[in-house]
């Protein structure tokens, strides 16, 4: 509990330090006698400026209405790529570590498989008879429209030729969709391994191979991240969403790293409810993100500013809390001296470094108030 208790100590050992000091120690002690008596503290203007004391006035200061919430740094579904393969393998190269930049279009991992080997002859063999399929399905066309053939023949014909057709263009895709070069395949150079190329620009956040590793499809084999626009995605209580809308301002820091606030800004607002915990979704754009290096998936604490007031306040240096009540310490200061009486004040929020101060209509719109050093006046005991 901080009282004015043992004032008299700290004000003598004001006055013995102080340079240049005319009056005697007996005076010293009955001038603090008087001041306590009156409620007051007196300094020299050496004692003010040793200790780094300073004035200040009650100003108009921003409160705004905030919603406090939490959320995580995200990147857009575009901004993200899991790598993975169509069809299973065993990684023959992977030059890569977590952390390492990526270009669209650079080699990721090459995969090696017999299977690739069987895709490509099958693929050579099904050319090979749509060549002869397509001729005899146009000369039994031809002998059916001059009476010579039976339509039977001429439909067994169509029918082997189109199924031949998509059997074949079934494998180009497959070919096509694994990176096979369809020309040198035609040409009679097959391969027994695929290359994996970067979807996006970005850098390696997920590497879960090495090589010899085997890989089936549903295996992640890498994810890349591009972190060029980061944006944060928030979880609001569902008695607050009402409130949020579109271009309000956001506060929020990473409480893991420092205390620092960020500014961003709503952009979107969802529209259904998370029912396992009465939550919506709010998305939003970082201001200035490109001049800090925000690593996705890390925690924040957000306050979403949904209206502001301005109101009187002080900052919160120059209050003083004793038990339930908080004080000021307001200049009455006489000829060369700093004087100080201490008056009770209603608080309410605290924003950006000043408390607003509910009864400022007791005092002047001139008063001076200790707003830096009024601590070091006080004795702290339990």
């Amino acid at each position: 509990m901080k009282s004015f208790q043992n004032i008299a100590f700290l004000i003598s050992a004001f006055m013995i330090l102080a340079c240049g000091e005319s009056k005697s120690n007996g005076e010293n002690t009955a001038t603090t006698e008087d001041t306590i008596q009156n409620n007051e503290i007196e300094l020299t203007k050496a004692q003010f400026d040793s200790n780094n004391m300073q004035l200040g006035q009650l100003s108009e200061q921003p409160f705004p209405t905030v919603i406090n919430t939490t959320g995580m740094i995200d990147v857009p579904p575009q901004n993200r790529a899991i790598i993975s393969s169509f069809i299973g393998g065993y990684v023959k190269t992977t030059p890569l570590l977590i952390g390492d930049k990526i270009s669209k279009g650079q080699v990721l991992v090459t995969l090696e498989n017999p299977e690739f080997v069987e895709m490509q002859q099958t693929y050579l063999e099904t050319a090979q008879q749509l060549t002869f399929l397509k001729s005899e399905y146009e000369r039994q066309k031809t002998l059916v429209e001059e009476k010579i053939s039976s339509q039977k023949n001429f439909l067994k014909a169509e029918s082997e030729y189109k199924s031949a057709l998509a059997h074949y263009n079934g494998l180009k895709k497959k070919l096509q969709m694994l990176n096979i070069n369809i020309a040198s395949v035609e040409a009679g150079n097959i391969t027994s391994t695929i290359t994996l190329y970067a979807p996006i620009h970005g850098s390696v956040t997920k590497l879960n191979v090495s090589k010899g590793t085997y890989v089936s499809p549903s295996d992640e084999i890498m994810e890349i991240i591009n972190t060029d626009h980061v944006h944060l995605e928030l979880s609001v209580f569902e008695k607050d969403v009402l409130k949020i809308k579109e271009g309000q301002k956001i506060l929020f820091k990473i409480p893991e790293a420092d205390n620092e606030f960020y500014e961003a800004e709503v952009h979107l607002v969802g529209t259904s409810i998370d029912l396992k915990n009465r939550t919506v979704k709010v998305h939003g754009h970082l201001l200035d993100d490109e001049n800090h290096n925000f690593a996705v998936g890390m925690f924040v604490d957000a306050q979403i500013i949904t209206n502001s007031t301005k109101e009187s306040a002080l900052p919160e240096s120059a209050i003083i809390s004793m038990d339930d009540s908080h004080y000021v310490l307001l200049n009455v200061s006489r000829g060369d001296f700093y004087s100080f009486t201490r008056k009770e004040v209603t608080v309410g929020d605290s924003f950006s470094g000043f408390t607003m101060i509910k009864n400022s209509s007791d005092f002047d719109v001139n008063d001076k108030f200790l707003v830096q050093g009024a601590f070091n006046l006080i004795d702290e005991t339990e």
